[in-house]
């Protein structure tokens, strides 16, 4: 019989103490659940680059009464610049800050991933369990529950098991069929870490081409610290096995395909020595035609990551923890509909981010060829003047997440 809401809470454990995992936490305890969250580092990993918040992932944000926080810790990120070897700008187009319509390539919610992370947090630290440099080994699931194995070889029983372990997941792996391959390429790698600001890093980001299909990114988050990023169009072997190789030579990779590029890209390879921070990595989507089986289920980019070219993830993981939290609320006596739900109902959602990103243009703004980035520049250059990007995105009727409905509430009217 289906247990009605308020009976008894669920255990749940939720593995990965990022975004998606710390939105669910926030939400199923406030529907009443017992939640344990595990992350395998040692603390809480507040560190990453700038991400955002677009569509209907400043509704959620908004609905978990965060909204005032973020904007205590927007990153001022003005507009995006198209410049030439020389830093000069080309074309620029700003962030759309009206209130209606579209972001543009910067959105209106810029913020460092960490800031997001701790603001999370801060919410949900009282009412969940959070143990640290531990994560799920293995687990075994009967109709009644989950019997989890940690990497300290202890164990603990739960109702449900949350896999919000990213786009890696080790919970996704466990419940796909043996073989199968989760990841959809588009043939683009990306790198980023820290430098020292300077004077001439503004709060507009910089986008220079190179002839090859490489790109260099410069955005400055606060005022000691500029943020560079490496793109490529690549292929090969060598590019897909390098984000698991030693940092050093990642680094060393890195350095070898934009040497002598021009701009102030000796000053990016230099810096890469002694930042604080780096992270390599393939440039994918996590395409899954389920995201449970029994007990255990994924979330956040463990069950459908879009990739930073959608500039939907982290609302992703938001929406995503939203809805997932919302049928368990209403369903915690039934985990076959709640989940069932979870899956129909962001479906639609999923398929219209990820669809967002299309490796033909993608490639359009990555040329091969000098030639191919003047006229680009030029085309864009034209655009800016006659106000298109502006006008286009004050008068779309809706963000990338199309016309989706976020579903109500996940605490129940009569807990709330």
């Amino acid at each position: 019989m289906t247990k009605r809401w308020g009976e008894q809470p669920l255990r749940v454990l939720v593995a990965g103490g990022g975004i998606a995992g710390q939105a669910l936490a926030f939400w199923l305890t406030r529907g009443g659940h017992q939640v344990t969250v595990a992350e395998r580092f040692p603390a809480l990993r507040a560190a990453g680059a700038q991400v955002d918040l677009r569509g209907q992932g400043i509704e959620a944000v908004e609905r978990m009464g965060l909204l005032g926080a973020v904007r205590g810790k927007l990153v001022d990120e003005a507009g995006v610049a198209f410049i030439d070897a020389h830093g000069k700008a080309k074309a620029t187009i700003m962030a759309n800050t009206s209130g209606r319509g579209r972001q543009t390539l910067t959105s209106e919610y810029e913020i460092m991933r960490g800031d997001l992370v701790r603001i999370l947090h801060d919410a949900t630290r009282d009412d969940a369990e959070y143990i640290f440099g531990k994560s799920v080994n293995g687990f075994e699931q009967d109709e009644h529950k989950v019997v989890v194995h940690f990497s300290d070889d202890s164990h603990g029983e739960y109702d449900l098991l949350i896999g919000a372990d990213g786009q890696g997941s080790r919970i996704r792996r466990a419940i796909l069929p043996e073989g199968f391959d989760p990841y959809w390429r588009i043939g683009i790698h990306m790198a980023y870490w820290f430098v020292p600001r300077i004077a001439s890093d503004s709060n507009i980001r910089d986008t220079y081409m190179i002839p090859g299909g490489r790109q260099i990114m410069r955005r400055s988050h606060n005022p000691t610290e500029t943020q560079a990023y490496f793109v490529i169009r690549e292929e090969s072997e060598d590019a897909s096995a390098i984000h698991r190789a030693p940092v050093e030579r990642q680094q060393e990779f890195w350095a070898s395909r934009f040497h002598g590029a021009g701009w102030q890209t000796e000053r990016f390879i230099e810096g890469m020595k002694t930042s604080p921070l780096f992270y390599s990595q393939e440039i994918v989507q996590v395409r899954a035609d389920t995201w449970s089986k029994g007990r255990v289920v994924l979330a956040g980019d463990a069950a459908h990551c879009a990739s930073p070219y959608s500039g939907m993830g982290i609302s992703g993981s938001l929406v995503g923890a939203h809805v997932l939290a919302g049928e368990i609320n209403r369903h915690p006596g039934d985990l076959p509909t709640a989940l069932a739900n979870y899956e129909s109902a962001l479906r639609p959602f999923v398929n219209e981010i990820q669809g967002q990103v299309n490796p033909r243009l993608l490639r359009l703004g990555m040329p091969m060829t000098q030639r191919a980035i003047g006229a680009f520049q030029a085309t864009t250059a034209l655009a800016c003047f006659l106000h298109i990007p502006d006008l286009a995105a004050r008068l779309s009727k809706e963000d990338r997440g199309g016309n989706w409905q976020l579903p109500e509430n996940p605490v129940p009217t009569n807990t709330a």
